[in-house]
């Protein structure tokens, strides 16, 4: 089963939020198994649900190991609205 995945990411810290969120994008970008598109508001992801899945599993995790607390905001879609929507 393909999965599609929108999440915005909102540190709640004093520090500097933009390379926490660039961290978790840098973590994600590494899943060769996984398409991701980046934008200004989100980062979207495409692929198997249970390699996304599992990569967000870690990868929140280590967020919040990280970087302390953040609010996800996700969306999950059932199938690959890349490959049927394009990257438009």
């Amino acid at each position: 089963m393909k999965l599609s995945v929108e999440i915005s990411k909102y540190p709640l810290t004093e520090g500097d939020y933009v390379a926490a969120i660039q961290d978790f994008i840098d973590r994600i970008n590494a899943y060769e198994d996984i398409s991701v598109i980046t934008n200004y508001m989100s980062t979207q992801l495409f692929g198997d649900f249970d390699t996304v899945t599992n990569a967000l599993n870690k990868e929140l995790k280590t967020s919040f190991e990280k970087h302390g607390t953040s609010i996800f905001v996700c969306k999950f879609i059932p199938g690959d609205l890349q490959a049927k929507y394009g990257n438009k």
